[in-house]
């Protein structure tokens, strides 16, 4: 049998708890993205001449989920 009291699993690591700010910055963020995820999404189907499985909500998405974090680390 195996003595599980002397190596306790560790608790997962989590981030920063994300605040009324962090969202407001976040949705700012990404309400201003959109735009410009839209035009290089429109410009990759042109160029490729194919569907990217990302559209630009998304791609829009992970550039404020990207960015947003970098303000606050500042």
């Amino acid at each position: 049998m195996t003595d599980m009291t002397s190596n306790l699993p560790r608790e997962a690591r989590r981030g920063r708890k994300r605040t009324t700010e962090f969202h407001v910055y976040f949705t700012l963020i990404f309400i201003l993205a959109i735009p410009f995820a839209t035009e290089r999404y429109i410009s990759h189907v042109i160029r490729k001449r194919s569907l990217d499985v990302r559209g630009p909500i998304a791609r829009a998405w992970a550039e404020a989920d990207r960015i947003t974090p970098l303000i606050f680390s500042a």
